[in-house]
């Protein structure tokens, strides 16, 4: 009997459709982002801007999301992550709409800051919500699926983006229909979700059953977990580190998703469907990896420093290589693209993963909002950077020294990663 009404406990339940919904939202948050990563060089174009430009304007979005994880996190633990959620989608659905209205250098920087701005306040509100619902033995696939988002809207978005844009004649009117998914991700979160499960349970959505079994696994019913405050916990080493990891680790993704479009238009001259497709191809290996990393965390490591360590090593040569790979080569870039996703790509649902397995639920935001901003200035700093890194050669535009700069980050972020401690924090 008792086997039966766990086996009922661990089917899919209400907490499972939380978490989709959290991945259907983020979704739509990427769709905005992606989209003006994918158009970067045909708006250098539009706008006459040059490569450090469009690095800033790159960049400047992540300095601006960086710095909404520390509001988001408070305002998350504070007025919970429901409220937090409907403002991002309100705030960065509009500057989506914004954008196809820019004319100039100066109005797209202050409207990727504010869509910064915006959509900084989705992640960790999300990142909370997985924390109050989701038990300790299922964190490293909730999390995986959810980054999975990291994944599925880079390896669709330019294809559907480009596809509208040669259809329409410009990249501007993508952006006035972007408008439309926000408008429907805000109804979708006021209908299904909410703080914690004690709120479904009441409106009969959540089983006393599944109740009980989430309640029995959180990290905060862990004894001496519950009596940590965050004042003790900013002095844990394994915390900077693991910011550390992140920042590498942002700084590889992020750097590389800014750049693809122009790597693959300048470097090896393709069009604007072209791309598209091409640009998928290590976002849909990737999306498989993320979730083996998660599946791996769960199922054979039972810690993340394992599966975090395979997918930074393992990132070394093959981004080294990636940028010496000559033209009139599809078949091999392609490839290498696919290898290179897999391996970059194994370490994003674990690294999430990590706080909620090490800290209660009730600092969790704060913990993860503070530690997401130091790890966004690798996202802010690596676009930035690659923007001074692209040379021209006799051969025409390279972008092998930025591949360098990423497996330079992906060692470090090894080293850090190996330091880190795992389990339970207990002062």
């Amino acid at each position: 009997m008792d086997i039966v009404v766990a086996d009922r406990r661990a089917g899919f339940g209400y907490r499972h459709v939380i978490v989709v919904t959290l991945f259907v939202l983020y979704v739509v948050n990427y769709f905005d982002r992606i989209s003006v990563l994918t158009f970067l060089p045909f708006i250098r174009n539009d706008l006459h801007l040059s490569h450090r430009q469009i690095g800033f304007v790159g960049s400047i979005f992540f300095f601006a999301y960086a710095v909404a994880q520390i509001s988001a996190g408070f305002l998350a633990d504070k007025f919970g992550p429901r409220r937090v959620i409907s403002i991002a989608i309100v705030v960065f659905t509009t500057i989506t709409f914004l954008t196809g209205l820019a004319r100039n250098f100066v109005e797209l920087v202050f409207l990727r800051l504010f869509l910064g701005l915006g959509e900084g306040h989705q992640f960790v509100p999300s990142c909370k919500t997985i924390a109050n619902w989701v038990p300790k033995s299922e964190k490293g696939r909730a999390m995986a699926f959810f980054s999975s988002t990291w994944q599925i809207a880079p390896a669709i978005v330019p294809i559907v983006v480009t596809s509208l844009a040669a259809w329409l004649g410009s990249w501007r009117p993508v952006f006035y229909l972007l408008a439309i998914p926000g408008i429907v991700a805000g109804l979708l979160l006021y209908y299904v979700i909410s703080d914690e499960p004690e709120e479904m349970l009441s409106r009969k959505r959540l089983s006393q059953d599944e109740y009980d079994y989430i309640k029995a696994t959180l990290v905060s019913e862990e004894g001496s977990n519950t009596k940590v405050s965050m004042r003790e916990v900013v002095k844990d080493v394994s915390l900077w580190l693991w910011a550390l990891q992140q920042f590498c680790q942002l700084a590889i993704y992020w750097g590389s998703t800014t750049w693809i479009s122009s790597f693959l238009y300048e470097q090896y001259g393709m069009g604007l469907k072209r791309i598209g497709l091409i640009i998928s191809i290590p976002y849909m290996v990737g999306l498989i990896s993320t979730n083996v990393g998660g599946a791996l965390m769960d199922k054979v490591f039972h810690r993340t420093k394992p599966v975090a360590l395979i997918s930074l090593v393992g990132s070394i040569p093959l981004l080294i290589f990636m940028g010496h790979i000559p033209k009139g080569k599809p078949v091999e870039l392609i490839v290498m693209l696919a290898v290179t996703g897999f391996f970059t790509n194994l370490i994003l649902g674990v690294v999430n993963a990590y706080p909620q397995m090490r800290y209660p639920k009730e600092i969790v935001g704060k913990v993860i909002g503070l530690t997401v901003c130091v790890g966004q200035m690798g996202a802010f700093i690596s676009p930035l950077l690659a923007g001074y890194l692209v040379r021209t050669t006799p051969a025409g535009v390279s972008y092998d020294r930025v591949f360098l700069m990423f497996a330079t980050c992906s060692a470090l972020g090894a080293v850090v990663t190996s330091f880190m401690k795992e389990g339970a924090y207990i002062n």
